[in-house]
């Protein structure tokens, strides 16, 4: 009988401290932070989504995924219900998309804002009785879904033109394309080693002789300039070339001064002495006679004794 009572005790005890741990686990994890009720509702897999999936506003927690469902307003659509802190800054221009987290591919809510309409966002006014709806978006798998066959069939062509590309004949023109460019770049090195031998045969030489032209140049340079050197030496030849040139000019000066006057006066004697001659001459050749008696008298002239009109013209 002991015994007993010993052990509904012990039991009484179990249950007593495990209802205190129960007790005392609910009263940790309570969250006393109140939440509205949004809704999600779209037409395409939410697959990875679960209940008690989290929700996050850019990143930060917010709240959690309360009910996942039909959408009985949209028939075939999935309704999904989220529980979001209040003073969470949910507007009209915010909306969802379904983003995988990690490794674990499972799914959560991410909220973001359009910043298209984010100048004209109102804050979205909760109701729990009829909870309001925010948009969802394709997400980042969603688009990749969606693009994948237009991936796979660009890829598809990519590939038949690849193997179009590499068929036998494309191989061959390929190869004899190589084999051409193989042939050009011998045949270039081949033009290159006769360049080379070319320069080093005849340019090589030609360079030496113009250089020892150079040389001979720069030797007779440095000769007339050492004649010029000696040439306009005092007392060299420049200055006797100069001091001759001013005694010619003062000759010269002399000449005209002195001579050349003496000269022109009795040029202009001997003109009036050969006129005079000359006239001399004349009355000589028209009255020889006057060399032995004289000259005539001259006619008398009107007026004067002996003077005789002459005929009149018939």
């Amino acid at each position: 009988m002991e015994n007993k009572s010993h052990a509904l005790l012990a039991g009484a005890f179990v249950l007593l401290v495990t209802a205190l741990l129960a007790g005392l686990a609910v009263w940790l994890t309570r969250d006393t932070t109140e939440h509205h009720l949004y809704a999600l509702s779209t037409g395409e897999p939410i697959s990875g989504l679960q209940v008690q999936a989290a929700v996050r506003y850019r990143g930060v927690p917010v709240g959690k995924v309360e009910f996942i469902g039909f959408d009985p307003k949209t028939r075939g659509n999935v309704l999904v219900r989220l529980a979001i802190e209040e003073g969470a800054p949910i507007t009209t221009a915010t909306f969802a998309t379904i983003a995988s987290q990690g490794v674990t591919g499972l799914g959560f809510v991410q909220l973001d804002d359009d910043d298209a309409q984010a100048d004209r966002a109102t804050p979205l006014t909760p109701n729990d009785s009829d909870p309001p709806r925010i948009p969802l978006r394709p997400g980042f798998l969603d688009k990749l879904k969606d693009q994948s066959e237009l991936i796979l069939d660009q890829m598809e062509r990519a590939s038949t033109r690849l193997n179009t590309l590499l068929g036998d004949d494309n191989q061959k023109a390929l190869v004899g394309a190589v084999q051409q460019m193989g042939q050009a770049a011998g045949n270039i090195n081949k033009l290159a080693l006769r360049l080379d031998s070319t320069v080093t045969q005849r340019l090589d030489p030609a360079l030496a002789g113009f250089n020892r032209t150079t040389s001979d140049v720069s030797k007779a340079a440095s000769d007339i300039s050492a004649v010029a050197g000696r040439l306009g030496e005092q007392d060299g030849a420049i200055d006797r070339l100069a001091t001759a040139s001013d005694a010619l000019a003062r000759s010269a000066q002399n000449f005209s001064a002195v001579t050349l006057p003496r000269v022109n006066r009795a040029t202009d004697e001997v003109t009036r002495g050969a006129r005079q001659v000359n006239r001399a001459a004349n009355a000589l050749g028209d009255n020889p006679r006057s060399l032995l008696f004289g000259s005539r008298p001259p006619a008398p002239g009107p007026g004067e004794p002996g003077f005789t009109a002459p005929p009149a013209a018939p």
